[in-house]
């Protein structure tokens, strides 16, 4: 085993499933843009787009399974409060985004870098936009909710598309049009989210597969640090208020955002 990759990509899925946990995100937001330029400055063998886009995709599958695990453990805990998935909202959405995710993952096999690379910063930047927008998703997390199915389910479809071919679940462009095109409540929309990109993850993961491009090693180490850093962002969202969510996911997005267009550009 090298010692070293090991490490990185430990630390590595360990960053990104932390914040999975926390803004109920999948994590890809964060992980594609350092497994992009953190393994070389290690003194690693870069990895291409393709390569990031399946290691971010399998990290998605896995952060956002345990993330919705310990969502559901401290709801039958009693915590109801804290976490609420939307059953209804969940099967439009994540019916749809399966789809999206499928054909997404299959066809990134047969775009070059660029047009990967590219994809990823429009995203981040209309996800940007979207968090900025005023009057976003109420402050509570009750279980009657009236939405618009079709504006979720083809929305959904579209963010499947391209969250599949970058390697990511979607929920950082999921969250903010959850919150302000369909005023889902804030934490209703960080916990169903996390349900949808596990099931857009299942889709994406099987996209790869059939694309190839898998860098086996690199994702186990990963995975395993993605195991540990979601249960602990879920544990410290519960003690925080919203809008600190909600801003430190503006933040997040942005950061990732300058990032990536800077190495576009």
């Amino acid at each position: 085993m090298d010692t070293l990759l090991f490490v990185i990509m430990f630390i590595l899925g360990l960053i990104g499933s932390f914040f999975s946990g926390l803004l109920g995100i999948g994590g890809a937001i964060i992980n594609y843009p350092l497994l992009l330029y953190v393994p070389s400055l290690m003194g690693l063998e870069p990895f291409s787009a393709h390569e990031v886009s399946s290691i971010s995709m399998f990290q998605v599958f896995f952060a956002s399974l345990a993330g919705v695990i310990a969502y559901l453990r401290r709801t039958r805990n009693g915590n109801k409060s804290e976490a609420f998935i939307h059953k209804g909202l969940v099967a439009y959405m994540g019916s749809s985004i399966l789809v999206g995710s499928l054909i997404g993952g299959f066809i990134s096999g047969h775009l070059n870098e660029e047009v990967i690379n590219l994809i990823y910063g429009i995203l981040a930047i209309i996800a940007i936009m979207l968090m900025l927008i005023p009057g976003k998703g109420t402050e509570g997390s009750g279980g009657h909710l009236v939405f618009n199915t079709y504006v979720a389910a083809g929305s959904a479809l579209a963010v499947g598309v391209v969250s599949g071919i970058v390697g990511a679940g979607g929920a950082f462009i999921l969250i903010p049009i959850m919150l302000t095109v369909l005023r889902i409540p804030t934490r209703t929309t960080i916990a169903s989210s996390l349900a949808i990109v596990f099931i857009s993850a299942i889709g994406g993961v099987v996209g790869k597969i059939l694309g190839g491009d898998i860098p086996l090693e690199p994702i186990i180490y990963t995975v395993i640090g993605s195991l540990l850093g979601a249960s602990l962002g879920s544990k410290v969202s519960s003690m925080i208020n919203v809008r600190l969510l909600r801003y430190g996911l503006m933040v997040l997005i942005a950061f990732t955002a300058v990032k990536v267009w800077s190495s576009i550009l």
